[in-house]
């Protein structure tokens, strides 16, 4: 069978030992048919993912990309998130640069709407997934096994069942090794670091005279990590901010602070541009509260201790951007299998077995710290001067004042999470015919992860305090606390540089493990064949039915250590357990009506699903589609289909424990907000909501640009609902042979999107009190008595509690465009190998996105955001260009392959443009406040070659950004290590080298 693919116009075949020359390079659209049959006719069949009925060409209502296994070889990929992500119709999810936010794992992201809707497959069947969210790590999947990867766009709940929101990708491993192969892997970046390894091992044979075949595989793969100091637009954190024009750095991206309002910047005689944006958490301790004698950002302690003086930002500021991982340590060991074996007539078993053992550390600055400490004035750790700033805070005159303090644990070392995964699934089944024109398929899966996390570096925050509240005793200083000297406390200085007592570091230094687990239990029982024709058809209705049952249960315990909330460092967490299960009936019916009559070809699809969920808010669920195809003539075929799925929530979001986060926000009281909401009406609210008349609209309410808050599940969530609709047209002239071109659209959108509430912290304080502004509004609960009495800041950091911002079925996803694809394939009778003739093939993938929409809160439509174009911040944060395309040329010439690939990222803007809210009006914003108001187009080249050294032993060299494309330096508008480094290329030019023997 002729397989064409979506990028394969350079693919390399792996041939038998037999044969003395690379494989015809295989191309396409993710259209497929038979060999020799372009219509189709001959008598194979098989099922094409998106269906469960067996047919003789692989056509499809919902467009399909194919990627080869050849195009891993070519771009060098050891993981298969490293060709997925280049995907238009993907956004990278977490990936191997993902180190804070990060998770060790690889997710896969179909459309942007979030990897908890894109379902993924492995040989048409559901995988194992990693965690409470129930989301498969691509780091499972051998990639070296793959015969190609298909990637269907759009809800495809009514045959696979929840999750399939955004679309499925299907990831097919090769059944057709007879012999075994040895391959090997090493690649490097130019600089001369971030070495992968990646060497593998399979086995495939046949035995009983053919009745019988098994494969088995192994893998070990190793990737060195690359700091972000390593690189110089990653050195320096960066910031938005006011610089003096022309003294932007070329390679770090950053300029010299002029400081001042970005509104005033210009008019000041400054620029617009970035800065450092580092940390006032230092490994000098600070006392921010104190901001007599002209110190407006507090005093610092002089590093050999005792005396401080002012504070300055930004000299002062801490960059802990070179302690963090840019490219994140992989060790991988990979083992599994299957085969089958024909029992009786008609009667075959079969079985599939894999073990994962994943590790991907995670390396962060050391921990920072700031809290309310209870200080004695006559330490011997602070001087006269110190003393004289501490003086006048000891109202009571006991000696003691408690002011808040701000430190770095430098002598601690880096934060470190040792994240090792460790991952089984089990499979067996029974298929065959029951008649010539009816087969059935029954098989059980059972999968687990077991995920094991080592912190290290965190603080003990009540440890801290009494190490630090210390006094005097017959000369000797002390900790002040009984208990704290019982349970071993230390005096702990740290005011000064590397002054504290290594004892007292241990004392208040907590490394934790957490502990998560995941299962899934799978039946699927099936029936499909034939049942008569219609019209004068030649293909008959076909049909499939089946039942299905899943059983999902997950957990997550956190350290004692870290779900007491005594943290810092990492954030603390609650335990999370819970399970359910969904009981499922299905059918799907294919309707040819026209074959070679006055049309070519016309054919309907239809299928529905009824799943009966454990879960009280879900009950029972209806899911369907229907579909046509119509070929007027032979060269064209007009295509459409409309889809409802839905996805169910997962453990975590129906279970969750409360888990403590600090995402970036701007509360409207504080001055920290849009000026143009600094309304009568918003002061007069909080006010009411207990912010000091006299701190509204002032720093003291929001003193950092993080906010305290508490996050977790809600077990009467309701199910997500999608509906999908895609038509397009596939042209295949024949007038220009080896020419296909496919021209799609599609529309998703998603309701009762499950959300944190408001769509997050952010949103919902902005939402309450610029929107609702009337705090017996729901939406305003959560910040109901949480405020400091003093200062009217929000959460415990701040000396207020922490709103609760629980998981709800509260916002809409929509999203829409086009995708286009296209291949051709040229014969040239011309050879550089001594050959008759050569083939030069093009390949082209590109997705336009027409719209890209999210509302936080359906109930208040007005604030949708606008993300096509831009950087929008649900459900990821990822950059999201109007085009998007990957192209491949590649001349094919006897034993050798020369390949090019193209990957082009059209331009984004700052979403703040057009995203920018005063109540439920949106206004847009200057480009000119916004040093990052557009991030240009990229270009990036892939060059590659292939060729038989042997007749067995295949190498392949390449280099991957050719023309060593930089990311372009961001300052607020950043994922992480100033840029998106899944989206764009942090590596620099890259090269690799692989080799394949088979006997």
């Amino acid at each position: 069978m002729l397989t064409t693919t979506v990028f394969a116009g350079a693919a390399i075949a792996l041939t038998s030992p037999a044969q003395a020359q690379v494989a015809e390079p295989t191309v396409g659209t993710g259209l497929q048919q038979e060999a020799g049959t372009g219509d189709g006719s001959g008598d194979e069949t098989i099922v094409v993912t998106g269906s469960r009925i067996q047919r003789r060409d692989l056509t499809s209502p919902s467009p399909i990309a194919v990627v080869s296994a050849e195009e891993f070889q070519l771009t060098g990929a050891i993981n298969v998130e490293q060709v997925i992500n280049t995907l238009p119709q993907a956004v990278p999810g977490t990936t191997g640069f993902s180190n804070n936010p990060g998770s060790g794992a690889a997710t896969l992201n179909l459309r942007n709407l979030g990897a908890t809707r894109t379902l993924v497959l492995v040989n048409g069947r559901r995988w194992m997934s990693y965690d409470t969210n129930q989301i498969v790590d691509l780091n499972t999947i051998p990639q070296f096994m793959l015969q190609n990867v298909e990637v269907l766009t759009g809800g495809q709940s009514a045959t696979y069942g929840s999750d399939a929101i955004a679309g499925v990708v299907n990831f097919n491993l090769r059944q057709d090794l007879n012999g075994a192969i040895i391959g090997g892997q090493y690649a490097l970046t130019e600089q001369g670091d971030g070495a992968r390894y990646d060497v593998n091992f399979a086995v495939g044979s046949k035995f009983a005279d053919g009745r019988g075949s098994v494969t088995v595989y192994a893998n070990y793969t190793r990737r060195e990590p690359i700091f972000q100091d390593a690189r110089g637009f990653s050195r320096n954190a960066a910031g938005d901010g006011c610089i003096v024009p022309g003294s932007t750095n070329s390679t770090t991206g950053i300029g010299t602070n002029f400081g001042g309002a970005l509104a005033t910047c210009a008019s000041r005689g400054g620029e617009v541009g970035l800065i450092p944006q580092g940390s006032a958490s230092t490994p000098l301790a600070t006392l921010p509260g104190i901001t007599t004698g002209g110190a407006s950002l507090g005093y610092v302690f002089n590093p050999t201790g005792g005396g401080t003086r002012a504070f300055n930002d930004p000299a002062d500021l801490y960059n802990f951007a070179p302690d963090n991982y840019l490219m994140l340590p992989q060790e991988r060991y990979l083992l599994g299998g299957y085969g089958s074996y024909e029992l009786a007539d008609n009667i075959t078993g079969y079985t599939e077995v894999g073990f994962v053992k994943n590790s991907v550390p995670q390396e962060l600055a050391p921990t920072p710290i700031g809290q309310a400490l209870n200080l004695q004035i006559a330490s011997p750790w602070f001087n006269e001067q110190t003393r004289g700033l501490l003086r006048p805070l000891d109202t009571d005159n006991d000696g003691y004042v408690t002011t808040n303090v701000n430190f770095r644990f430098n002598q601690s070392g880096p934060r470190n999470v040792d994240a090792s995964r460790t991952a089984f699934r089990l499979l067996g089944g029974l298929r065959g015919n029951i008649t010539d024109n009816l087969r059935f398929d029954v098989y059980y899966m059972y999968a687990r992860t077991e995920n094991q996390q080592y912190q290290q570096g965190n603080i003990s925050r009540s440890r801290f305090a009494a190490a630090t509240e210390t006094e005097i005793v017959n000369g000797t200083l002390r900790c002040r606390a009984a208990a704290a000297r019982t349970a071993g406390c230390v005096p702990l200085n740290v005011f000064g540089l590397g002054l504290a007592d290594p004892a007292a570091i241990r004392y208040v230094t907590v490394n934790s493990t957490n502990l998560e687990r995941s299962d899934i239990r799978n039946f699927v029982a099936s029936i499909n064949g034939d049942l008569f024709t219609v019209g004068n058809s030649v293909d008959p209705v076909a049909f499939a039915a089946g039942v299905e049952y899943r059983g999902m249960s997950a957990s997550y315990r956190p350290d004692t250590f870290l779900s007491s909330g005594d943290v810092a460092g990492f954030n603390a967490g609650q335990p999370t357990s819970g399970e359910y299960d969904v009981r499922e009936v299905f059918g799907e019916l294919r309707v040819p009506l026209v074959s070679e009559g006055f049309i070519h070809k016309l054919e309907l699809t239809g299928n529905a699903r009824y799943s009966d969920y454990s879960l009280d808010a879900v009950g029972g669920v209806w899911t369907y589609a229907g579909g046509a195809q119509l070929s007027p003539i032979r060269d064209i075929t007009l295509r459409g289909q409309y889809a409802r799925a839905v996805r169910a929530p997962n453990v975590q979001d129906l279970f969750g424990g409360n888990s403590t986060g600090f995402p970036a926000a701007q509360d409207p009281c504080s001055d920290r907000g849009a000026a143009g909401n600094r309304t009568e009406a918003v002061r007069q609210l909080c006010i009411a909501n207990g912010v000091p008349a006299a701190n509204v609209f002032t720093r003291a309410v929001q003193p950092n640009a993080q906010i305290q808050a508490n996050f977790g599940g809600d077990p009467n969530l309701s199910e997500e609902t999608s509906d999908t609709y895609t038509a397009g047209v596939v042209f295949r002239p024949s007038f220009i042979p080896r020419l296909n071109v496919t021209v799609d659209y599609f529309n998703i959108k998603v309701e009762d999107t499950i959300a944190t509430f408001g769509g997050g912290l952010n949103d919902a304080l902005s939402l309450c009190f610029t929107v609702a502004q009337n705090l017996t509004n729901p939406i305003c609960s959560i910040f109901q008595g949480v405020r400091n009495t003093t200062t009217g800041a929000i959460g415990e950091t701040s000396g207020g509690r922490n709103p609760n911002v629980l998981s709800a079925n509260i916002a809409t996803l929509k999203t829409s465009g086009i995708d286009v694809a296209a291949d051709y394939s040229l014969p040239v009778d011309f050879s550089i190998t001594g050959g008759d003739r050569s083939n030069v093939s093009v390949s082209f993938l590109g997705t336009y996105l027409d719209k890209f929409r999210s509302t936080s809160v359906a109930a208040i439509p007005e604030r949708e955001t606008i993300g096509e174009g831009s950087v929008p911040n649900v459900p990821t944060l990822n950059p999201m260009p109007k085009w998007v395309h990957t192209a491949r040329l590649s001349v094919s010439d006897g034993p050798m392959v020369l390949s090019l690939r193209w990957r082009y990222r059209g331009p984004v803007k700052d979403r703040r443009l057009d995203n920018t809210f005063v109540g439920l009006v949106r206004t847009p914003q200057d480009p000119a406040l916004f040093p990052n108001a557009r991030i240009g187009a990229v270009n990036y080249f892939d060059l590659s070659t292939a060729f038989k050294a042997t007749d067995r032993l295949q190498i392949t060299i390449g280099v991957n950004n050719l023309t060593n494309q930089k990311p372009e330096v961001l300052g607020s508008l950043q994922e992480q290590a100033n840029t998106f480094p899944g989206t764009y290329d942090v590596l620099g030019r890259d090269f690799f080298v692989g080799a394949r023997l088979q006997f």
